[in-house]
Order: C-alpha cells, then structure tokens, then sequence
C-alpha cells in the first residue's frame, strides 16, 4: 500500500534501513519507551501461574517430603558413622568390663578428653562393630533416598505441566493481542522485533520459569530444612553456618542491580538483530542489484558486536555469584570442621553428628548459591517477559459497539460523508472528503503517489477509523448505518481485497485459493481458479493444485501469485471489492484477461479500483481523482477528458515522457510544492 508510506500519509519518518526505506528495521537502536521495574514484572510473570495454584500447592507439598527425607539423610549416615567409629573403640577395650568402668578408668589416669569423647558414645568394649545395627541404619538411608528421588522426579513432572501450560496461555494472548492491535501498531514497530518478542522471548521465559521455580521452591526448602538440622546438633556451629545467608544476601543484590540492566539490554539488542536479519534477508535481491553487501555486513556486525557485550557483560556479572557464593561456603566449611572437632574432643558431639554437620554445610551453602545463581536465569527471564508485557500492554483497536447494527447482505452502497483523516494530528491528509459509490458501480481512484487513495481503502475495512465525518454502508442513502457502529468482522466479511503485494501463505495452491471461503466446494474452487486464469497454469505444475508453495511462494512467478490472490477474491464472492494495482505484476496479455474476468466479477457489486495505469480503470462508472487527500475531478472516462483537468494530464502522461518542474500551493497544508508536470501537447487528449 504505497500512498501510506507516502509523506503526506505517514507519521514522521523513523530512521532509514540499509536499502534506503522505512522498512522494517526502521528505528532500530531507539530507547525502550517505558522504565524496567524488576519487581512488577516478576510478580506478573508469577501471577500466570495463578491458574495452576492447586497443583503448585501440590508440588510444594512433594518439595517438603522429598527435602524432608533429604535432610534426614545426613543424620542417619552420622549415625552409621556413629555405630562404626564406636565398634572400632571398643576393640580397644577388654571384654566383660563397661563402658562407665572404662570412663572411670581414664578421668582416673587424667585423661579428661578421651573421657569427655567416650561419654558421646554408646558401645560394648569388646564387642567390636554391629553389623546388624549398620545394615538396617544404611538400608533405611537407601529408602530415605529413593523415596526423595521419587517425590523430586514427581515434583518436577507436574511443575514442567504447570511451566508449560502458563507458555501455553501466555502465547494465545500473544496472538489475541496481535489481532486486537491496530494497523498503526504493525506500521511503527520493526517487524524482526515484533517476532522476537512473540517467539525468542516467550520461549525464554519459559526455560528461565522452568528452571528457576524449581529450584527456588527445593532450594529454599532445603534451606529450611538443613538449618533446623543443625541446630538440634548444634546451636553453635549452625550459628556459623549462619553468616552465610547475609553474605549471600550482599552479594545477590549488588550483582543482581548491574546485570539487570544488561539483561534488558541484551534482549533488546537480540530483537535488533532479529529485525536487521529479517530485512535483510526478505530484500536480499536488493542488496545484491545496488551493492549494498558491505554495508550490510558492517551494520549486522555492528549489531552483532552489541548484542555480544550486553550478552556477555549480563552473563559475567551474574556469574560472578556462584564462585563469590562458593568461596564463601569454603570459609564455613573450615569453621565449622575446625569447631566440630574441638567439640567432638569435649565431648559436647559425637563424630558421626560432625560428619552429618559438615554434609549439612554443603547441603546449606549449596542452595544459598543455586539461590544466587539463579538470580542470572531470572533475570533473562523477567527482562523477556517485560519485553512481552510491553506488547500485551499497547494500545488496542477500539472495541466494537456492544449493540453492533448490521445491514442487508445485498447492502453496496457505501457513502464518504465529510470525512477527515490524519495519520499525525498535526499533518492533515483528508479533509471533507465526500464519495458515493453505488450498489453495482465500479469507482475506480486515481491519483500521484501519496494522494490518499491507499488511506480510502484503510478507512473503508476501519484499519483506521476517521477523524471527522463518517463512512455509511446499506442498501440506499436512507438506511446506511455508520461502519463504526457494525462490528468490523460484519464489515470485513463483506469485503474481498486483491492487494499489489501477493500474500500466500504456507501449504498447496489449493489452501490458498480455499482460504477465501474455506466451506467451499472442489467445483466452486475449480471455477474460482478458472475465472481468475489459474487453471491455466496450474495443470503444468507436477501436482496441479496440491503443489505445495515453498517459502515465500518462489516456486511461482509473481504473476501466477496475483493470479491466485485473484482467484480467492473470486471464491469470497464479496458485495465489496477492492483491487489495489491488482494487475500491476502480470504481463499485457494476462491483464486483459483479468480485466475481463474482473468485470465479471465487479457485477452486482461495489467495486473500488485503484489503478496508476489508466488503460485498466477506463470502464469504470465513477473516475475519482485524487490530489492531496482532496477529490479534484469525478467523472468518467470520456468525461474526464474531454474536461482535459487533471485526469486528462495522468492519462496522457502514460504516453509522453518529457516532464517539467513546476511550483504549486498545497491546497490542504498551504506548502509550496514542486512537482513535475508533463509537457503534453495540445493535441495529445483529442
């Protein structure tokens, strides 16, 4: 739609792409509009889940038994060290006497601290290690720890559910969203971006959200579990333990503040690229004629080269976490061996309850620096999801009216009553413009680029809605009813659009025609296809109508493509047509069979043509042209001639060359102009 990518017709230009057009990387390298909150966007991303609450209580409770039964663990296997340690001791005593005698014996001999180490223990001298005790004590460890397996492994199976359904969600309101957006969205947002966010960043979050939830929810746990651990062994030595939990506190947020940002930044610089790849490769054809390769390999390394130092700068400071939170665990680790065992010397603990003390330190320091580390996925995941709330939070197309009217089905009448239109408040476009097409009629709208006719066709299937005035469609002038009070689906069910850009989608020739009117019969497709001339081509395919398109539709030239955009025109059989340089990509020859076939398909309905070659519109009951967003001439063909205005200066402009610079006021905006006129002679309209 080229009068919308006009001047006159499109909000103030972003910065040019690397073939020169506002394409989609335009306003690449642009700030994010709106400030990152951390916090909001965190407890939003949480709030997705809401609706999976049930199953996340469940997955806490799986999360306390299969802790629980971890924690357990540690002290069980002291106990084991416990049984062994005090069976080897009482080797070293003779049988038939006590333990108490033995103690007796040593605070007698002044040797106090063996005393206080044997008053820890329980053994038999003499009787060596109980087997039969150590069995039972390992195989209920084996089945602490499988039964804890068992509960992480379900613990993690219906977490992954809950992660992936809340995806699940998230991308259909993607997709709500984007069909609930506004033309003008997709006309200032760089498309490459825009796909970024929909799949790169939903699927980021996904893996941050499953690889995070669950590790909070066993490390934090296990936290709680191995501190209650501790102190009953030992108040002092968990006391130690202790320190870590501030240290890592520090640490987290001091990393956490300069990461995110980075993150932000990284997301934001991938979705660049994304954009500048997307067009690159979408007009290769033109980087390659105009010999733009150089520079587009340095303004992707350039992007590229970002995109790697807010990458990298994200992934080192966040990394910087788990060796600061393990050299802070090794330092506990020292303490508390170095305290455990002057306590095991006094008696105060059993040796096994060190060891077990010593596994908790591990179990305790561990999730405190999976906590931190963790901080690094959360991050890349809450910077994702604002990147998508950002999208979900835009600006939606006004809703339709709750009580939408509706008109006839043979309703063609449709009527511009004063209507005024601007893409930018202060640039006007369309003032007071007032057209009536009349059921049946073809009105054909021509004009210089940037005239406005493209923003008719906008305004007719209310991909904007006017400013002043209205649009009417019905049967008569009497009861035409204001298209803003019908739904636009009503509105849009009744049109049928053949655009200059041929839009295919993905699957057979067939798909795409059917797509008009997918309930359609075989013999109602076929004679679609006959009438807009695909049939003639399409038997000389190897699969005739099931040939599969390949990407972007390569495997068809671009006429046989507008032939087949054609056809699904055919097969919608709308009561308002609109063809946009519909003809504009196929050869002489085929073009006056469309234009036959097309006046086929004009009759009984309301038909609006826009055209640049007048030969094509010159059957059409209503010329309008268009200057400046104004109707300066209506007519017809010979009427608009034999006026010799500007109508007569287009149509002979097709066969003169020779042009001249001449200066005009324009009429809406009082600018002067330059503009070329072409240098026809008098006799060239006779």
């Amino acid at each position: 739609m080229s009068d919308r990518n006009a001047s006159a017709a499109t909000p103030p230009p972003a910065p040019r792409g690397p073939m020169g057009g506002r394409g989609p990387m335009g306003g690449m390298g642009m700030p994010v509009a709106k400030p990152q909150n951390f916090g909001a966007s965190a407890k939003r991303l949480l709030g997705s889940l809401r609706q999976d609450r049930a199953l996340l209580v469940f997955v806490i409770v799986l999360g306390v038994l299969s802790v629980g039964l971890s924690v357990t663990g540690p002290k069980l296997l002291g106990e084991a060290t416990n049984i062994v340690f005090a069976g080897f001791t009482s080797l070293q005593f003779p049988s038939g006497t006590t333990q108490q005698q033995m103690i007796d014996q040593l605070v007698a001999a002044g040797q106090t601290e063996q005393a206080d180490m044997l008053r820890s223990m329980t053994f038999v001298p003499g009787a060596g290690v109980d087997f039969v005790q150590l069995s039972q004590v390992v195989l209920l460890v084996l089945a602490v720890y499988v039964f804890a397996s068992v509960f992480a492994l379900f613990q993690a199976r219906i977490l992954n559910g809950v992660v992936q359904r809340a995806m699940h969600r998230l991308r259909m309101q993607v997709e709500d969203k984007i069909h609930r957006l506004p033309l003008s969205y997709f006309d200032r947002v760089q498309r490459g971006d825009l796909l970024s966010r929909v799949t790169n960043d939903v699927d980021n979050i996904g893996q941050s959200l499953q690889q995070t939830l669950s590790q909070v929810i066993t490390s934090l746990l296990t936290v709680i579990g191995v501190l209650l651990m501790m102190f009953l062994i030992s108040p002092i030595l968990a006391l130690i333990a202790l320190v870590t939990i501030p240290l890592t506190i520090v640490i987290t947020v001091l990393v956490a503040r300069r990461s995110q940002k980075l993150f932000v930044e990284q997301w934001k610089q991938t979705g660049i690229l994304n954009a500048r790849v997307e067009e690159t490769y979408s007009g290769h054809a033109l980087v390659k004629v105009y010999g733009h390769q150089r520079e587009v390999e340095a303004a992707f390394a350039d992007e590229n080269t970002r995109v790697y130092r807010a990458s990298f700068g994200a992934q080192f400071i966040s990394g910087i976490i788990m060796p600061a939170m393990t050299f802070v665990g090794n330092l506990v680790y020292v303490a508390i061996a170095v305290v455990g065992g002057l306590q095991v010397a006094a008696g105060i603990i059993s040796i096994g309850d060190v060891q077990a003390f010593i596994q908790y330190s591990r179990q305790f320091s561990q999730p405190l620096s999976q906590l931190g580390s963790m901080a690094n996925l959360l991050q890349s995941g809450v910077a994702s999801a604002e990147r998508v709330f950002e999208l979900l939070d835009e600006d939606e197309e006004e809703p339709d009216p709750e009580a939408a009217e509706s008109v006839p089905e043979d309703a063609g009448l449709l009527e511009f009553r004063d209507v005024s239109f601007r893409y930018v408040p202060d640039t006007p476009l369309i003032e007071g413009l007032n057209l009536t097409a009349r059921p049946g009629s073809t009105v054909a709208i021509v004009g210089p680029t940037g005239a406005g006719k493209t923003t008719l066709v906008n305004l007719i299937m209310r991909f904007y809605d006017v400013d002043e005035g209205s649009i009417a469609l019905g049967t008569s002038p009497a009861d035409a009813v204001d298209t803003r009070r019908m739904s636009r689906d009503d509105l849009r069910s009744r049109t049928g659009m053949v655009l200059q850009d041929t839009w295919l989608f993905a699957g057979t020739i067939r798909d795409n025609i059917l797509y008009g009117r997918p309930e359609a019969t075989e013999e109602e497709m076929v004679a679609a296809a006959s009438a807009a001339y695909v049939d003639r081509f399409v038997h000389a395919l190897p699969d005739g109508y099931d040939t599969q398109l390949d990407d972007e539709a390569t495997n068809l030239s671009v006429g046989e493509r507008q032939l087949v955009t054609i056809a699904r025109a055919f097969l919608a059989d709308p009561r308002l047509l609109i063809l946009d340089e519909a003809t504009s990509s196929v050869d002489t020859r085929t073009e006056v069979l469309i234009q036959r076939a097309m006046s086929k398909l004009r009759e009984n309905r309301t038909a609006f043509v826009i055209a640049h070659r007048l030969s094509t519109i010159r059957d059409a009951d209503v010329i309008v042209v268009m200057e400046h967003g104004s109707i300066v001439e209506q007519g017809n063909h010979a009427e608009l001639l034999a006026a010799k205005g500007a109508y007569w200066r287009l149509y002979n402009a097709q066969f003169d060359a020779p042009m001249s610079e001449e200066t005009v006021q324009n009429p809406v905006t009082g600018a002067v102009e330059i503009i070329a006129e072409d240098v026809v002679p008098e006799q060239s309209g006779a």
